[in-house]
């Protein structure tokens, strides 16, 4: 159950861990069109591209270079531009999170638009453009999430959540906190995935427009709950 104040509201820090495991859902979608339609780019997990790129240079048997290059470069470039709008915000939701978060549907929507005014193929150069777009979207999305600074939910890195789940379970001698924060963030990012692999049977804009649709709804959700905590209480 999630943590109320004193007037009854629920606890703006439980709508804003909500909000960052749907936004991992939708880093799970993006980088499923990525992997799938997108000739095997991861567009939220840059480890996955640097260990496509290790492989093509020591045995490259048709391994893509140029769209993972592209979305390592955007999603840096994005991190970078997140990070500079926030770099003298407060932390936690700010009106620069959400409108953070609008250019990352904005750019997402301009794919699905691109998409369906012409069918983008995997490994042409409309192909890493898309892939770069959507990359710098969730390198956005990233340095944003980092500033709202929910602990064990980065919407775009599952490797630390996995290995902190792990090392501090009661199973390897620790006392398992935070387990439901950090298995769900793990279950949001695959079914993200899974849900995105099924609306490709659709088409490419069908699944990112999924992911601008979850992220429009993150924003909107975490904006609001800013809105009201801004409000003065009611007149007792």
């Amino acid at each position: 159950m999630g943590r109320t104040s004193g007037d009854g509201r629920a606890g703006a820090g439980d709508l804003r861990t909500a909000c960052m495991l749907a936004l991992t859902f939708s880093a799970g979608v993006a980088d499923a069109a990525g992997y799938l339609a997108l000739d095997r780019v991861f567009v939220g997990n840059m480890t996955g591209n640097l260990i496509i790129l290790g492989m093509a240079v020591g045995r490259p048997d048709g391994l893509p270079v140029a769209g993972p290059l592209a979305a390592l470069a955007a999603f840096m470039a994005g991190a970078a531009i997140g990070g500079r709008v926030l770099r003298t915000a407060a932390g936690g939701w700010t009106s620069r999170v959400t409108a953070l978060l609008g250019v990352v549907a904005g750019i997402m929507a301009a794919c699905v638009i691109v998409d369906l005014v012409r069918p983008v193929a995997g490994g042409s150069p409309e192909g890493v453009l898309l892939a770069a777009m959507l990359a710098c979207a969730l390198g956005i999305q990233a340095a944003t999430a980092h500033r709202v600074a929910v602990p064990n939910v980065t919407t775009v890195v599952i490797t630390s959540t996995l290995t902190v789940l792990a090392s501090e379970s009661r199973l390897a001698g620790g006392r398992g906190q935070a387990w439901v924060r950090r298995s769900s963030a793990i279950a949001a990012l695959a079914l993200g995935a899974a849900a995105g692999a099924l609306l490709l049977r659709v088409g490419l804009a069908a699944c990112v427009g999924l992911a601008v649709l979850v992220t429009v709804l993150s924003m909107a959700a975490g904006h609001a709950t800013r809105a009201r905590r801004a409000m003065p209480p009611p007149a007792g």
